[in-house]
C-alpha cells in the first residue's frame, strides 16, 4: 500500500485474509482492504485495456509511418462465412499524412463514393462520420475522413462502436476497447 502498488497489495490483503483471517495483520487490514481491492482492480483493467492496442514505427520514404491499431472486442460475421475481427487503425505517414480506418478480414464495405458510419462512445448518443473505400482490391479497408475528431473521441472513451455497411447488405457494428490508447505512441495527435 505505500509503494500504491494496488494489485499486488491486493493480492497479498487477498492470501492474508485466505489464509490467517484471525491474525492481528488481517484484522489490522481488513478496515482498508475494500478500497485496496477497487484499486487494485482498477490498474489490473488499466494495464489490459493498454494492452489490447498494438503500435509501431517504419521507415516510410523521407520519414517514419506511425500506428496506433485495435481489434474489435468480438468478432464480427461480415458476410455469413463465420465471424472474423475487425481492426481500427490510426496512421502518421510522412507522405499519406494522418488516418483513421477500419480493416476487414473478409468480406468488403459497401462504399462506392464515399459513405457513413454511426460512432457510438461509451452508450451515448450515435455521431454519424463521412468515410470512403479506397478503389482497390490490395486491402479491405475503409477510412473515416475525420480522424481528428475520432482520435479525440477515442482519447476520453473506454468503449466505442462504429456501424459500417457491408457488401453483402445492411451494416455491421464492431466494439472496441479503447481506454488503453496511449497518445505518446502517436505524437502531435493531442
Amino acid at each position: 500500500m505505500t509503494a500504491q502498488s494496488w494489485d499486488l497489495a491486493r493480492v497479498h490483503g487477498a492470501a492474508l485474509l485466505s489464509q490467517y483471517p484471525d491474525s492481528q495483520a488481517a484484522v489490522k487490514m481488513k478496515a482498508g482492504y475494500g478500497a485496496v481491492k477497487v484499486r487494485g482492480e482498477a490498474a489490473r483493467e488499466s494495464r489490459r485495456l493498454q494492452a489490447l492496442w498494438s503500435y509501431a514505427q517504419v521507415a516510410a520514404g523521407k520519414g517514419t509511418q506511425r500506428s496506433a491499431m485495435l481489434y474489435s472486442k468480438d468478432p464480427v460475421d461480415l458476410d455469413g462465412s463465420g465471424a472474423k475481427p475487425v481492426q481500427l487503425v490510426f496512421r502518421d505517414h510522412p507522405t499519406w499524412k494522418r488516418s483513421a480506418y477500419l480493416v476487414l478480414q473478409g468480406s468488403d464495405f459497401r462504399c462506392a463514393g464515399g459513405c457513413r458510419v454511426k460512432v457510438i462512445a461509451d452508450g451515448g448518443a450515435a455521431k454519424s462520420m463521412d468515410a470512403w473505400r479506397p478503389d482497390t482490391d490490395e486491402a479491405i479497408a475503409m477510412f473515416i475522413t475525420d480522424q481528428k475528431a475520432l482520435w479525440k473521441l477515442l482519447r476520453k472513451t473506454q468503449e466505442v462502436s462504429i456501424e459500417f455497411p457491408v457488401k453483402g447488405g445492411g451494416t455491421r457494428t464492431a466494439v472496441f476497447e479503447t481506454g488503453g490508447l496511449d497518445g505518446a505512441q502517436m505524437p502531435g495527435w493531442d
